[in-house]
């Protein structure tokens, strides 16, 4: 595939998302799925309550289209477009409970855990055992691919439910997670081109379009949250395409800034626990630390956005070696 066809193929993903984004607003107005804002947050998010969530079927709805007419469409689209419809399945549940509860606590944690490491793990093995692809995983600076033979399962888990969740700690500002997520998919799309793997060009080119579309209604101030439903799906899809592409390990470079805001919750915790109550940032995830530390949250956003830029064309550099 050429430049030129990622291009038509992202541009056809902004224009069905911002489409069906743009009817789905007023559905969701009407049914009252409505963001309900956590009281722990920043106060300055409490005017954001009442905004309408589950935003991702829009995603998904145009991913799905895009990712059929595109072209280039095969068994590896289909599993690609399972797996990110199961994690959003399984922020729908989420989304749809606290919608049902009036309050921002929906499915425990536990809950959400089990049922992404069930999905993780089906995907594993089915890359194992019955995708023709193995249990190779290529590997940066050296150019090769290792075989990580009994490990493979447990690691392509790992990488599928930290994604997802990663993700979804990202999802806390108007446009960030939607504009982070249209730059790393594109970058993998490039990646895919450059592997030879046309089905996953298409489906991250898609992917790159739909979040463009979205952030269209989703930029500051947001018109519209992807709730759980979009952050699952789409941390879902990201993982389950560098998997198919065997480019698990350029996922942390290019999603760096994922990794910073998971990372930030888990330092933030285990902190809290060590002090006894004192935090080491003000706020976690990340984006509420510099948001509590005076920074305007259109600034935040612009920041992360140019950070991951960054780390897209640091990956770029580093797969290119």
């Amino acid at each position: 595939m050429q430049i030129f066809q990622l291009i038509i193929v992202a541009l056809m993903g902004l224009a069905a998302s911002a489409i069906f984004t743009g009817v789905e607003i007023p559905i969701l107005k009407h049914k009252q799925f409505q963001q309900f804002i956590r009281e722990e947050g920043p106060k300055s998010h409490l005017s954001k309550e009442g905004t309408p969530t589950m935003g991702g079927i829009a995603i998904c709805a145009a991913l799905l289209l895009v990712t059929i007419v595109g072209g280039n469409f095969t068994t590896d689209s289909v599993v690609m477009l399972v797996v990110t419809f199961l994690f959003a399945l399984i922020g729908f549940f989420d989304d749809y409970i606290k919608v049902a509860k009036k309050h921002n606590l929906g499915l425990t944690a536990w809950q959400k855990l089990v049922l992404q490491i069930l999905f993780a793990v089906g995907l594993a093995v089915y890359m194992a055992k019955f995708s023709g692809y193995g249990t190779d995983v290529w590997i940066p600076f050296i150019n090769r691919y290792i075989d990580f033979g009994w490990l493979y399962i447990p690691f392509v888990a790992f990488v599928v439910v930290s994604m997802a969740n990663a993700v979804n700690l990202t999802d806390g500002l108007d446009g960030l997670s939607s504009g982070v997520t249209a730059l790393v998919a594109f970058f993998f799309a490039i990646v895919g081109m450059q592997f030879g793997h046309d089905a996953a060009t298409v489906f991250c080119c898609a992917l790159a379009g739909a979040c463009l579309g979205f952030l269209v209604f989703n930029r500051f101030p947001a018109k519209l949250f992807m709730g759980d439903t979009g952050s699952m799906a789409l941390g879902g899809a990201l993982a389950a395409a560098a998997i198919m592409m065997k480019a698990e390990l350029l996922l942390p470079v290019a999603g760096l800034i994922y990794v910073l805001e998971a990372l930030s919750v888990v330092i933030q915790v285990l902190y809290f626990k060590a002090t006894g109550g004192k935090r080491f940032f003000r706020m976690a995830p990340l984006h509420h630390h510099f948001e509590v530390g005076g920074m305007k949250e259109k600034n935040v956003v612009v920041m992360f956005w140019s950070i991951a830029l960054v780390c897209c064309v640091l990956a770029y550099v580093i797969m290119s070696i």
